[in-house]
């Protein structure tokens, strides 16, 4: 994995290196907005061979109603030591979807302080496709102690978010569909304004990954981001911080490794009373 730069590895690369002492393999399957089940009913039918199960609801913030925000240090370094998850290792995360959920532990992993993680292109989608092995059967880890640590610089809260709209020293770029960004479609969480927040970007993350799950090409992700100034720092939005992820490992492809993620994204600005929501393009 020495000089790889690139946030993705592919199938034939993990299935060249699963046996690897050093590799670690996580489903993060989550289902879709309004898709019934949960993430580990997709790995209890059949995941890749080794795979731990990252439940991102369940390692997750306790103490507020937001889902599934990101918990403080020590109690994610219990749970990622309880998953055998040593900053070591080499991670290969992974959802069934393509590329849909497993952005988002791949970023929290990073906040976390974890320096060699990726994702799998294509997901479980291309593994099935391709025709590689699945097991079924609970794996029991060997747990690992790791240290609690935090990278602030990844991360955006709402007084952040806050600054740069007003001050336009980053650019925000919402990942949700362009009929929730202009309120012409409702949200899914019924007590949720419509709309987007004023001066944010739209870029529906959609636009980033292909047909089949695997994340586009260099060349056609400079085109979906030609309307981001790419030399402003960057913060990614979404409807709770999943989405958002998918375009912080889009703008990694291209060099960015220093994009923040809004935690809370819209279920948190668009359920305030006192933040600005606009609509329109």
């Amino acid at each position: 994995m020495a000089g790889l730069i690139d946030p993705l590895v592919t199938t034939a690369w993990l299935a060249e290196h699963l046996g690897d002492v050093d590799v670690r393999v996580v489903d993060a399957t989550l289902p879709l907005v309004g898709q019934p089940g949960r993430g580990r009913d997709s790995y209890d039918a059949g995941h890749i061979l080794g795979a731990v199960f990252f439940d991102i609801n369940a390692i997750a913030d306790p103490d507020t109603d937001l889902p599934h925000m990101l918990p403080l240090p020590a109690p994610f370094a219990q749970a990622a030591g309880a998953l055998g998850l040593d900053r070591k290792a080499t991670i290969v995360v992974y959802d069934a979807h393509g590329i849909y959920s497993a952005p988002r532990v791949w970023w929290t992993l990073r906040v976390m302080a974890y320096p060699r993680v990726f994702v799998l292109d294509g997901g479980l989608k291309a593994w099935r496709a391709e025709g590689r092995p699945l097991e079924t059967a609970e794996i029991a880890p060997k747990p690992v102690e790791v240290e609690p640590a935090f990278d602030w610089r990844l991360v955006a809260d709402l007084g952040h978010v806050g600054d740069v709209l007003a001050n336009g020293h980053a650019e925000v770029v919402d990942a949700r569909s362009a009929a929730r960004f202009t309120g012409e479609a409702p949200e899914p969480r019924a007590t949720l304004r419509s709309g987007h927040m004023p001066g944010a970007l739209n870029l529906p993350f959609n636009l980033v990954v292909n047909n089949d799950g695997t994340l586009k090409p260099v060349a056609e992700l400079k085109a979906a981001f030609a309307h981001v100034d790419l030399h402003k720092p960057i913060v990614t939005t979404c409807g709770s911080g999943v989405t958002a992820s998918v375009l912080a490992l889009a703008l990694a492809r291209l060099g960015r490794f220093d994009v923040a993620v809004y935690d809370g994204s819209w279920t948190e600005w668009g359920g305030r009373p006192d933040t600005a929501v606009v609509t329109g393009a």
